[in-house]
């Protein structure tokens, strides 16, 4: 198991216990089945960044600490430095930065994700996750699966959806970056 998902699925499972919370009742409120939580729980299982947001929203923690086990700092203003983000490289093929990290209280969780192609003819797996979710391709094309239908999105185009439905996202040549913002 690797060692940053043991870690978070520790900190889950310490917030849960001193909320006194029972598994189910999370696993609900954050739009994931029992199963997938107690997976996720035990780090048997990676967790999808837009259900580690969930989870953080309804521990009413900052996804930072989630992630990083400190508190972020900083309340007017924080800036993230080209290619500086923190590292969320949660699932392949996808790797994340988090562009926010540092402030409190966000409402919104922005990333640069970077995506490598699939296999030919290969749909990436798709995932869900509580909330709404922005993607502004900034390099490349990607592919969006959504809800059974895929859409070719090129340099300045954009994406929004419900994140409850399933999405998945793949490069359609070379690797692509795009922003993703999960609200």
């Amino acid at each position: 198991m690797d060692e940053q998902i043991r870690l978070i699925a520790q900190r889950i499972g310490e917030l849960r216990r001193i909320s006194g919370d029972g598994a189910g009742t999370v696993a609900r409120a954050c739009g994931v089945g029992e199963e997938d939580y107690g997976l996720y729980e035990r780090g048997e299982r990676d967790i999808p960044v837009g259900v580690l947001h969930s989870i953080a929203r309804y521990f009413q923690v900052e996804l930072t600490a989630l992630l990083t086990g400190e508190n972020p700092h900083l309340h007017s203003i924080s800036i993230t430095r080209g290619g500086r983000g923190m590292a969320v490289n949660r699932r392949a093929p996808y790797k994340y930065q988090s562009l926010a990290y540092g402030f409190a209280g966000r409402r919104a969780e922005p990333f640069l994700v970077a995506v490598e192609p699939g296999p030919e003819g290969a749909e990436p797996e798709l995932n869900t996750h509580p909330g709404q979710e922005f993607n502004y391709v900034l390099k490349g094309r990607i592919r969006l699966f959504f809800e059974g239908r895929e859409y070719l999105l090129e340099e300045g185009d954009s994406a929004y959806f419900d994140a409850k439905k399933p999405h998945g996202m793949q490069a359609a040549e070379g690797r692509a970056e795009f922003l993703a913002v999960i609200f």
